[in-house]
């Protein structure tokens, strides 16, 4: 009867330590938890830009006296206020942004605000093209001496929120904010030689101002590496054709001041489009 005991005893014991054995080795593992996107980063970005539809439009407003600066003093004045407009070439642009995001656990939806700031440099210039040639040299001009310049840029900068939704280590996302981009515009005419076609006076008007406008936009971010993401982005500037600058300035001809005051300008500038590629590191939560 002992030995039968002993014997049960054993089988009992022997089968508990194969089935802990076979349970330490089928015990399920435990999945990896699901990436977040939280924490601070820091980046940088190269790209390009290009104006939206006519890069800069200046108008011609003339003074208390004549209805424009174009043409001269001399024979019926026909032309009145008007404008024209120059192309902008495109630039490269580059600069380095800083952020921070936060993901609550669980959710796909990333909240985040956003700094930029960089290099952008877009300018062109056009001649007036009002002329009149079936009237004397001496009434109209009759060849483009009135030079319109304009630049955006040399710096910008950009403060955004940023709203995404994460597919695990992919963050599609929209962002909107400020933007803050300095502009420059210019007048000149130095040409006073009537027998070639130019307005027999001279001016020279030029002005800058840093505008504070809107952008929007967005882009899609993949997590690559460790902390390590790259994005693709565009964003649009909106200047809107924003009224950056008036200015005004004394007209000269040969015989001295040309009457009814200074003659002024307005300049406008149209929007910008932005896209770029770039990298971020992201500091843990």
């Amino acid at each position: 009867m002992r030995k039968i005991l002993l014997a049960s005893m054993t089988v009992v014991g022997m089968a508990g330590t194969a089935i802990a054995a076979d349970l330490r080795v089928k015990a399920p593992i435990a999945a990896p938890a699901p990436f977040n996107w939280s924490g601070c980063y820091i980046g940088g970005y190269v790209g390009g830009a290009w104006h939206d539809r006519d890069g800069a439009t200046f108008t011609d407003l003339g003074n208390s006296q004549f209805g424009a600066f174009a043409g001269g003093l001399t024979l019926g004045r026909v032309e009145g206020r008007h404008s024209w407009s120059t192309d902008l070439d495109s630039s490269v642009i580059g600069g380095g942004t800083v952020g921070c995001n936060w993901q609550a656990v669980g959710s796909p939806f990333v909240f985040g605000i956003e700094g930029e700031a960089g290099y952008m440099k877009l300018e062109g210039s056009a001649f007036d093209p009002l002329i009149n040639a079936t009237l004397p040299v001496t009434a109209l001009r009759t060849t483009p001496d009135v030079l319109g310049s304009a630049k955006i840029g040399d710096w910008y900068g950009m403060v955004t929120g940023r709203l995404g939704y994460a597919f695990d280590r992919t963050l599609l996302y929209v962002k909107g904010g400020a933007a803050f981009v300095p502009v420059r515009s210019s007048v000149v005419d130095t040409c006073l030689v009537v027998t070639a076609g130019c307005g027999n006076w001279i001016i020279s008007t030029s002005g800058k101002e840093t505008v504070t406008t809107w952008t929007i936009g967005g882009g899609v971010e993949w997590a690559v590496a460790g902390n390590w993401s790259i994005k693709g982005e565009y964003m649009f500037i909106g200047l809107g054709h924003h009224d950056a600058l008036t200015t005004c300035g004394t007209s000269f001809n040969p015989t001295g001041t040309t009457p009814g005051g200074p003659f002024c300008f307005t300049h406008e500038f149209g929007g910008v489009h932005t896209a770029k590629i770039g990298v971020n590191y992201r500091f843990d939560s």
